[in-house]
């Protein structure tokens, strides 16, 4: 399982509400830290430069990597977030779905209540929970990003690797831009409905 996969199931808890705006953006940090850990790529300043190594075999991972501006100058990584996170959370919902590692149930105590989908109990679905209850810290600041947990967004610790520090701060200010976009609609959606409604 890969950290996005990982991070994918543990935003499925039901006791979690993430949105799929803020679960997509984190998805995509969350495959260039793990791209980066391969050695796939390097974070050069902002910039996301392709490296020697291979993807990981995993076909999201590779998928991904395939993605990748090969040529200078190469693509920050705030930009790549928001090019690849687009609908990311529908694509790994698919995958795990496909891989069995989700199932779908109905809620209530009808066969026609809504359905939901659920971490299946597998191997994989075990070693994200046990990751998640170690608290691994780049999975907690992956999830606090999006608001897993309760926890408030940017009280992560420092890390060594000055590649996920990079791809973490660009994962905060893409959330923390997104919920502005959402709050703007807002306010021009109730000042045009008074409009309509009139004195």
């Amino acid at each position: 399982m890969t950290t996005a996969k990982d991070l994918f199931i543990i935003a499925m808890d039901p006791d979690h509400s993430v949105g799929q705006g803020d679960l997509s953006l984190a998805l995509a940090g969350a495959e260039l830290i793990d791209l980066a850990g391969a050695g796939a790529i390097v974070v050069d300043g902002d910039r996301i430069v392709p490296g020697e190594s291979p993807a990981p075999d995993d076909r999201l991972l590779r998928e991904a990597a395939g993605g990748l501006v090969p040529q200078a100058p190469h693509e920050p990584v705030e930009d790549w977030l928001w090019r690849r996170g687009r609908d990311l959370a529908a694509t790994y919902q698919a995958a795990l779905e496909e891989d069995g590692e989700l199932t779908r149930k109905r809620t209530g105590r009808l066969s026609l209540g809504a359905e939901r989908v659920q971490p299946a109990d597998t191997p994989a679905g075990r070693r994200a929970a046990e990751r998640w209850a170690e608290k691994e810290p780049v999975l907690a600041a992956l999830a606090s990003a999006v608001g897993v947990d309760g926890a408030p967004p940017g009280d992560e610790p420092g890390f060594e690797d000055e590649a996920v520090t990079t791809v973490m701060a660009a994962v905060h200010d893409a959330v923390m831009e997104l919920e502005a976009v959402r709050q703007r609609r807002t306010i021009e959606n109730a000042a045009f409905a008074n409009v309509w409604r009139g004195p």
